[in-house]
């Protein structure tokens, strides 16, 4: 794989700033740059709707709902900020069952973080995500929320390299392994 092509959308930063969405990298790559891989909540969404649980996102055809939270991670030097987190609601019924089947996907999020009322964790507007599509929440339903691979991009942008490039948010590098293969990985 190439890590400055294999992903479907890279956002440029330059000097803090969003300067650019672009579908290849080569250009831009130094020899001195450093990548790195983190987990995707896309990857139990398969499991979710084997167990006859809707995936809003999905049935919606959209991007997955995703927040800024008033949860601070642990700084690292210079790089810090929120955690982010992905939403989607779920048939109060189901939110065990839906614990139960994330929580098996540990490197990809695994269980969620939050459960319920938005605002516990600073999120005032459920319908207005920072990122992704808004979707539908029924009556009946609860958002659940799991931790983002958005969050590594808040924490680099909030260290103000001179030149950062990420994916952008619902577009992530796509392996070859199966989604069952990274479960209890």
């Amino acid at each position: 794989t190439d890590i400055r092509s294999d992903v479907p959308l890279y956002r440029i930063w330059k000097d803090n700033e969003l300067v650019d969405e672009v579908r290849c990298i080569k250009e831009l790559w130094q020899d001195d740059l450093v990548s790195f891989l983190i987990g995707c909540s896309f990857s139990f969404e398969e499991a979710l709707q084997d167990a006859g649980i809707e995936v809003r996102n999905v049935t919606m055809g959209c991007n997955v709902s995703m927040y800024n939270t008033s949860i601070k991670c642990k700084s690292v030097g210079k790089f810090h900020g929120p955690l982010v987190v992905s939403m989607r609601p779920i048939p109060k019924d189901k939110v065990d069952l839906a614990i139960k089947i994330t929580a098996q996907f540990k490197d990809t999020h695994g269980a969620p973080v939050h459960v319920g009322d938005p605002s516990k964790i600073g999120i005032s507007d459920i319908s207005k995500p920072d990122f992704g599509d808004p979707v539908t929440i029924n009556e009946g339903e609860v958002p659940v929320f799991w931790a983002c691979g958005v969050t590594s991009s808040m924490a680099v942008k909030n260290a103000k390299p001179p030149l950062c490039i990420t994916h952008a948010p619902g577009y992530m590098f796509v392996t070859n392994m199966n989604n069952p293969t990274i479960k209890l990985s």
